[in-house]
């Protein structure tokens, strides 16, 4: 994705479509971000058509023409705003699906939120949640497919980050991630380059440095922090991921 400077062009909304709704647009003048939050619908452009579900989301470009209906039963709940962008923002396809509803749910709503105070503050941080909401097109588009498992695993490896002084167990990992303890090793290694416990270990060495760098902590207090009962055992395995041993680091 190019580094692109935005500017709103229109308040973000949010709208739930009539049931009679279906959307014909005029070729856009500007650019358009577009999030399908609930409902279900069809939207058609430059020949390709994407069905409308939660998380669904695109970024239009000046002169595009999108189409788009929806099931009257199930409404559509739709999130956007206009806006220019140099260079272009809008990806190729223009459509992806984030799969993280609620940091896009978030990022709307803190959007329209922001605006509606109308002062300084609020334009800059309805504009920084709009370059959030770009990347995440952007990043669905380029990256498409990703599947449940693999937010499991990522909320996983965000908790051992959280929390990496904590005992965890690779079972309790994979229970977690509602996958047999083979098959959640393989995705992880797969999707993160490491087994579960180098990334735990990983992640414990990482805190060591935070805590001797900017805590106080002593040597011995780090380890016992993070699990260690074994000093030496630590200092061993943070001098071999840092090259230091950890009283040089202090």
């Amino acid at each position: 994705m190019p580094i692109v400077r935005v500017a709103l062009r229109s308040a973000p909304t949010l709208w739930r479509c009539e049931p009679s709704w279906s959307w014909t647009c005029r070729p856009l003048a500007d650019h358009l971000l577009w999030c399908v939050l609930d409902g279900r619908g069809v939207l058609e452009y430059a020949d390709r058509r994407h069905d409308l579900h939660p998380g669904v989301c695109a970024v239009f470009r000046p002169g595009d023409t999108p189409r788009a209906t929806h099931d009257p039963h199930r409404r559509l709940l739709v999130f956007g705003m206009h806006f220019s962008a140099v260079p272009t923002a809008a990806p190729d396809p223009r459509c992806g699906e984030v799969m993280d509803r609620e940091l896009l749910g978030m990022l709307a709503r803190t959007s329209d939120a922001a605006y509606q105070r109308k002062d300084e503050l609020g334009m800059h941080q309805a504009e920084l949640c709009l370059q959030q909401l770009i990347t995440l097109v952007w990043d669905a588009v380029r990256n498409p497919g990703r599947s449940g498992g693999d937010a499991a695993i990522d909320e996983i490896a965000r908790l051992l980050r959280q929390d990496p002084g904590r005992v965890w167990s690779v079972a309790e990992m994979a229970q977690r991630a509602l996958l047999s303890r083979a098959q959640f090793t393989r995705r992880f290694v797969a999707r993160l380059g490491m087994s579960p416990a180098q990334y735990l270990i990983q992640a414990r060495i990482d805190r060591a440095h935070q805590l001797l760098t900017e805590s106080g902590m002593t040597v011995t207090e780090t380890a016992a922090a993070l699990g260690y009962t074994d000093v030496p055992y630590f200092s061993r395995q943070y001098r071999q991921r840092t090259g230091r041993s950890p009283s040089q680091d202090r």
